[in-house]
């Protein structure tokens, strides 16, 4: 998830999971604004428009072959052209074929694939393992809420995605390795958080 874009949907989202943080959507962001983040760390990204058109441009791939296919199993995040794909097939062709062609998509400098094909009868067995749509939300966006309100953590440029078993994969640029330690150390302790897959590049 872009963190920034929980500003705009933390009320909805927060209804979705059942209030995070039992806290109205007001109060949380108030919280969040007034969180020891300094005014550079809550800068617009660092990297040029054009960068950020490319990746815009990508995702719009990506979201296109999933529409042609009408299958929304796949999520993604990216960052310098940097592709992150998560998701669950249960058809084994829809997933040759997603794979196929996400593969095929200009510009794409690193794929993270973490699609995982896996039938209706094995995920029946695994229930018990597996978060449903809302509690993969919920803590989706309470990783990004607490990057978001730790000092020393440049959130603008990070990207949060979780999968079905509570991996949470972390993408996007740290300016420093201290920056990049004290990242993971926030997610890797999020309550709910299972294990942690780092794509961050440390890039002053």
């Amino acid at each position: 998830m872009n963190i920034r874009k929980i500003f705009l949907g933390i009320a909805v989202a927060s209804v979705a999971v059942g209030a995070m943080r039992a806290l109205p959507a007001h109060a949380l962001l108030d919280e969040i604004l007034g969180a020891p983040k300094t005014l550079i760390e809550r800068a617009i990204e660092a990297r040029s428009s054009k960068d950020i058109l490319k990746d815009n441009e990508i995702v719009i791939d990506v979201n296109a072959i999933m529409a042609d296919m009408e299958t929304i199993k796949a999520s993604t995040e990216i960052y310098e052209q940097r592709l992150l794909v998560t998701g669950l097939f249960d058809n084994q062709a829809m997933y040759d074929e997603f794979k196929s062609r996400v593969e095929m998509v200009e510009d794409v400098r690193e794929l993270y694939w973490h699609v995982q094909f896996m039938s209706e009868e094995e995920q029946a067995a695994r229930e018990d393992e597996m978060l449903d749509w809302a509690d993969a939300l919920e803590l989706d966006a309470t990783v990004g809420v607490r990057l978001i309100g730790t000092a020393g953590i440049a959130d603008v440029n990070l990207r949060v995605a979780v999968d079905a078993f509570a991996t949470v994969y972390l993408i996007g640029r740290a300016r420093s390795e201290e920056e990049l330690k004290k990242t993971l150390k926030v997610s890797s302790e999020t309550e709910g958080a299972r294990e942690i897959v780092n794509y961050i590049v440390v890039n002053p």
